[in-house]
């Protein structure tokens, strides 16, 4: 196979209920160094494998029952590349810039009737997309395209058959959001769920604080095995999932662990630190929303941690990897990122990154560009930073796939 195709990496963003609910994920795929769209159009079979490999990557850690939403340019619409998407979960997302042709409507007939779901992407009312809108059963509809205007956005609705879907995409604030459940739409698209809904007055709970005194806590240089297996022993839940992710099939063990002090000794201090962290950050986000963002901090922190050594902005891991796990915390306890701080001292160096202040905070941008799948964006800031794309790609797929075994244990 083409080298184009050797590594996959994706970008997954969640799509949510109006009750902020996770219905499904949009997968992104990166399918090599230099490319900045979704999928290479060269040849059925590569792009299919691209797609099974993808696949597996993004959905190891899925709950069951979630959609997976995937684009299709028009050159592949007419090939088989769609059936590597599992019927019972799989969306065939037609790009706008697929044309209306009877070879476009024959290919959406045959993947309707084999049971898919299709949806119309960037839909925005123009003319010549209306023609597909009969056989799509999902229409997204690009809002920040239309300025998160009401009365755009309701004569875009207009053009729509009744029956359809309504998915909002790129909502970037939570009254946007309000609106367009105001206005019919069920599925909503966008990064509004990581923005905190900043609620006046309200403070740390004594809980909220506790859990963050312990992250802190754990960030210390003098943290001892002793002071982690008190912490764990206190804690029958902390100490259940911990036994659970140590005799997990990845660690491989023989026999199995059910003492604290072993499973502690086992992992040694930083390994066991940093799933603490992640455990108790997965704690303070009980509802799907908060899951989400607890499992992108997580994610994060890993990813920065291993950016380290790639870049001489940074000199020691510890600091970036709290940097990303503490960076959504304002969104996860809707609390202005600044009082968060204040209420809790951390070191000078992660105060910096999470503010702005230093060069740490591009990593945690290029982070933010990785997340959104703005594959053109992550290129320039890497190149800004010295980062070779094809190691910063696969340390992005190696922190997914550590979030997803961490946080399958945490929760």
């Amino acid at each position: 196979m083409d080298t184009a195709f050797e590594a996959v990496f994706v970008a997954r963003q969640p799509i949510f209920t109006p009750s902020l609910d996770v219905w499904g994920y949009e997968l992104l795929f990166r399918t090599s160094i230099d490319c900045n769209t979704a999928i290479i159009e060269d040849g059925e079979r590569a792009t299919a494998s691209v797609l099974a490999d993808g696949l597996v990557a993004a959905t190891q850690d899925m709950p069951q029952g979630r959609k997976i939403l995937v684009n299709f340019p028009e050159a592949l619409l007419a090939s088989e590349a769609a059936y590597a998407l599992p019927v019972d979960l799989g969306v065939v997302e037609i790009l706008e810039t697929v044309s209306a042709t009877e070879e476009t409507f024959e290919a959406v007939r045959e993947l309707r009737s084999e049971g898919y779901t299709i949806a119309l992407d960037d839909y925005t009312g123009e003319e010549r997309n209306r023609p597909l809108l009969k056989y799509a059963d999902i229409v997204k509809v690009d809002i920040l395209e239309l300025g998160s205007d009401a009365e755009t956005v309701k004569k875009v609705v207009a053009t729509i058959p009744e029956g359809k879907l309504l998915l909002a995409e790129k909502v970037e604030d939570r009254e946007t959001f309000e609106m367009l459940k105001q206005l019919g739409f069920t599925l909503f698209q966008g990064f509004f769920f990581s923005k905190p809904e900043i609620l006046e007055g309200r403070k740390l709970s004594s809980g909220e604080l506790s859990r963050l005194q312990i992250m802190e806590e754990l960030g210390r240089e003098e943290v001892s095995l002793e002071r982690l297996s008190e912490i764990l022993g206190t804690d029958p839940s902390l100490s259940y999932r911990l036994f659970r992710y140590i005799n997990s099939a990845s660690f491989g063990l023989s026999v199995k662990v059910d003492s604290v002090e072993r499973a502690v000794a086992m992992l040694g201090i930083k390994q066991i630190t940093q799933w603490l962290k992640s455990a108790i950050l997965s704690d303070m986000a009980p509802s799907q929303r908060g899951a989400e963002l607890a499992f992108l901090s997580v994610q994060r922190a890993k990813f920065l941690e291993l950016l380290c050594d790639e870049t001489d902005a940074c000199s020691i891991p510890d600091p970036l990897f709290i940097t990303g796990l503490f960076s959504l915390l304002d969104a996860m306890l809707d609390i202005r990122m600044k009082d968060i701080l204040e209420t809790l001292p951390l070191d000078q160096t992660v105060v910096d990154a999470l503010t702005g202040k230093s060069k740490l905070h591009k990593l945690l941008m290029l982070a933010h560009s990785y997340e959104r799948g703005y594959w053109a964006d992550c290129d320039r800031r890497m190149k800004a930073l010295g980062l070779k794309p094809e190691r910063v790609n696969r340390l992005y797929a190696q922190s997914r796939n550590w979030a997803a075994q961490v946080m399958g244990a945490a929760r």
